[in-house]
């Protein structure tokens, strides 16, 4: 497995487990409020900790295991397989952008708003991390 591979595979499980825990504590708050939670600074903050602790472990992993290549430049491949990748991101992200400010605009909540904006960029980067996944495993099944 290329490293750019495993580094997908670290920061889709970091993005993954991140996004669980807060909207888990999003959706509890919400459920004990009757509303929306307000956005709090201490579950961002421990969100952003946790994004940061497994990336840095993982990635100390990833570069051991790798050896030399981890330090390697992209190549060709590997530039194509992440703009394609982050072309499929975008797209994800400007719809759910637009999604969110429509649910805005129905509901005149700030606090939702936040939650899906917010949501919506985690959905956004985990979904290029997972296309990249998937665009690695497909390019090494034709070399094969």
């Amino acid at each position: 497995m290329a490293f750019r591979e495993k580094t997908a595979w670290i920061m889709s499980l970091a993005l993954l487990l991140g996004g669980v825990f807060y909207f888990g504590v999003v959706v509890t708050g919400s459920q004990a409020l009757g509303a929306s939670m307000p956005p709090l600074v201490p579950i961002i903050a421990i969100y952003v900790g946790l994004l940061v602790t497994i990336s840095i472990i993982g990635h100390i992993g990833a570069a051991i295991s790798s050896g030399r290549s981890a330090n390697d430049p992209m190549d060709e491949r590997e530039a194509q397989i992440v703009a394609r990748a982050t072309t499929l991101s975008d797209y994800i992200m400007g719809v759910g952008i637009l999604v969110s400010l429509a649910i805005y605009l129905v509901s005149y909540d700030g606090n939702r708003l936040f939650h899906l904006v917010f949501g919506t960029l985690m959905l956004a980067q985990f979904a290029q991390y997972v296309a990249q996944i998937v665009f690695f495993r497909r390019q090494s099944a034709i070399a094969e």
